[in-house]
C-alpha cells in the first residue's frame, strides 16, 4: 500500500484506504502502458517511414522498368523480408497495446468514478465528510487523480 494512503488519518476508513489504493496501481499501469504504446507507435512510424525509403531508394527506383524484377529483388535479399516482419510485427503490437491501453483506462476511470460517487459512503461522519478534501488534494498532487468531478 501507498505510504500517502497509509498516513491518513482515523477519519479515512480500511475500505476507503485500499480503494484509493485501488485507484493508485490502476493509474500507474494506465500510465505505464500509456508510455509503452506511444514508444511503441513511434518506432513503429519511424522503422515504416525507413523501410518505405529504403524500398523506394534501392528496390523501386533502379528496377522500375518492370514489376517482375522489383519483386525479385526484393525476394532475393532475405532481410527485406525480416524487416518488413518486423515493422509489421512491432505494428501489431502497437494495437494490441491500445486495446490494453484502453481497458486500463476505463477500469481506472470506472473506479475512480465510484470513489466520487460514493464519497457519502466513505467519509460518513460530518468530521470526516469536512476533512475529505485533504485526501482529494492529496491524491491530486501525489498522484495526479482527480477526485473533485467524474470527467476527465
Amino acid at each position: 500500500m501507498e505510504m500517502s494512503v497509509i498516513m491518513l488519518e482515523d477519519w479515512t476508513d480500511q475500505a476507503t484506504k485500499v480503494m484509493l489504493n485501488n485507484v493508485i496501481d490502476r493509474k500507474k499501469k494506465f500510465d505505464k502502458l500509456k508510455k509503452k504504446h506511444f514508444q511503441t507507435s513511434v518506432s513503429s512510424f519511424i522503422l515504416g517511414l525507413l523501410f518505405m525509403a529504403y524500398l523506394y531508394q534501392f528496390i523501386l527506383k533502379p528496377y522500375s522498368y518492370s514489376f517482375f524484377d522489383m519483386y525479385s529483388v526484393f525476394v532475393d535479399d532475405f532481410m527485406n523480408l525480416i524487416y518488413m516482419l518486423v515493422v509489421f510485427g512491432l505494428y501489431g503490437y502497437m494495437l494490441f497495446l491500445k486495446k490494453k491501453l484502453d481497458k486500463a483506462e476505463t477500469e481506472y476511470h470506472a473506479l475512480r468514478c465510484e470513489i466520487i460517487d460514493r464519497s457519502k459512503d466513505l467519509w460518513k461522519h460530518e468530521d470526516s465528510w469536512k476533512k475529505r478534501h485533504k485526501v482529494y488534494e492529496m491524491m491530486k498532487k501525489n498522484y495526479d487523480i482527480n477526485l473533485y468531478h467524474e470527467n476527465k
